[in-house]
Formats: C-alpha cells, sequence, structure tokens
C-alpha cells in the first residue's frame, strides 16, 4: 500500500543542510536508531541510497518514526525507483545521472530532485530542460573543487551537490565555492560504527560535520 505524499516537501535539495549523510542501510532495523543520531547531530537531510534490498523499508521506517528527519532516496536511476521512493515517504530524491526519462519521472514526482552530472555538457543539457540544482558525481575524481570553479564562470546559474570522494579534510573547500549549495558524503558514517550499531560516535562525528566551515585546505 503506498504511503501519502509527505505534508511537508522542501522546495530545494540544497537547502536542508551544508552536508547531507548519504547512508547505505544493510538492515533496515537500524535505520530509526541512525536517523536519530544523525538528526540529533544535526544533520536532519538524509540520503538513503537504493543499493540494498532493505532501502525502501528504511525509507518508509525513517519518514514514520523520525519526524525531524528529512528523508530523501539515492542511487535512483529508474522512473520504477522514483514512484517507489516516493511511495516509501522519500521527501527528495538524488541520482548519480540522468536520462530524459528518469528526469520526466522524477519532475512528476511532487519532491525536489538532484540529476547526476559529470560534464559541462551535461549540465548545458539540464540548464536547457529546467533545471538548475544537480549532484555533481563522482566530485573528486571528475575533478573536484578546480572543475566546479571553472563551471562557476560560463554557468553561473548552476548550482551543484558534489557528492563522491568527500570528506572532513576537504568538505569546507566544496562549501566556499558559490556554485555549492550542500556537500554529500559517508565519513560521518565508517562502517566499523554502524556494523557495531555505536549510535553515540555516529551522533559525534555528525555534530563535527555539522559544524564544518569554509576554509579548510583539500587534500
Amino acid at each position: 500500500m503506498s504511503s501519502p505524499l509527505p505534508s511537508s516537501v522542501p522546495d530545494s535539495v540544497l537547502g536542508l543542510a551544508p552536508v547531507v549523510p548519504v547512508v547505505v542501510v544493510e538492515d533496515a532495523a537500524d535505520a530509526v536508531p541512525l536517523a536519530r543520531a544523525l538528526v540529533a547531530g544535526g544533520l536532519p537531510a538524509i540520503e538513503v541510497t537504493l543499493r540494498t534490498p532493505a532501502a525502501l523499508d528504511a525509507v518508509r521506517a525513517v519518514a514514520g518514526e523520525v519526524p525531524d528527519a528529512v528523508v530523501g532516496a539515492g542511487t535512483v536511476i529508474t522512473p520504477g525507483q522514483v514512484g517507489e521512493a516516493v511511495d516509501a515517504g522519500a521527501r527528495f530524491l538524488v541520482s548519480p545521472g540522468w536520462t530524459d526519462a528518469l528526469l520526466e519521472a522524477m519532475r512528476a514526482s511532487g519532491v525536489p530532485f538532484l540529476p547526476g552530472v559529470s560534464t559541462a555538457s551535461e549540465v548545458v543539457a539540464l540548464l536547457e530542460r529546467g533545471v538548475r540544482e544537480m549532484k555533481f558525481f563522482p566530485a573528486r575524481a571528475a575533478g573536484g573543487t578546480a572543475y566546479l570553479k571553472a563551471l562557476a564562470g560560463p554557468l553561473p546559474q548552476a548550482r551543484f551537490c558534489p557528492t563522491g570522494g568527500i570528506g572532513a579534510d576537504c568538505a569546507p573547500d566544496y562549501l566556499a565555492l558559490p556554485n555549492v549549495g550542500c556537500v554529500g558524503g559517508s565519513w560521518m558514517l565508517p562502517a566499523d560504527a554502524v556494523a557495531a550499531r555505536d549510535w553515540d560516535r555516529i551522533e559525534r562525528l555528525a555534530r563535527e560535520a555539522a559544524g564544518l566551515s569554509a576554509g579548510a585546505r583539500c587534500r
């Protein structure tokens, strides 16, 4: 049975928080305590990637039990996943790339979305279609801050959430760019802490991430 569209849908993914945790959930039972730890640490926007069988159940659980979280679905790569994610309660969508069919489905979903890009041509194609907010992926491998700085000159209307290879060391460099609204990453979710269900540690790391400011050097 489909869940109703969330009553409070954000206007923009980029305005939710400076840092968006990218979460891979192996066990749906972990989703609620993990989300609560992230929210308590100051990171309310949570991207649950659709990479595991537990992902949609995790989205549904967080949407239903963690009212202070803004849960979204990531790694959305088919039109069918768009509908499944929104039915589960996702309040935003993130894709590593895009096609016209996927873009049409995301537009029709009623929630904000970030289609993925890694080249100037992809950015121009989305701007032609009226999309100005995008995911830049894989950020570090695709050129990092230098590439985004280069895009800002000819394409200042495009704004990005860089994701991929970003950690606490260089997130501030991305956040300092005028065409970056937020960054996505998983450094506040180390695998050993998740496996041990060490929610206190995750809350501490989330608080550190939430406190990041522009200026640190990307190593």
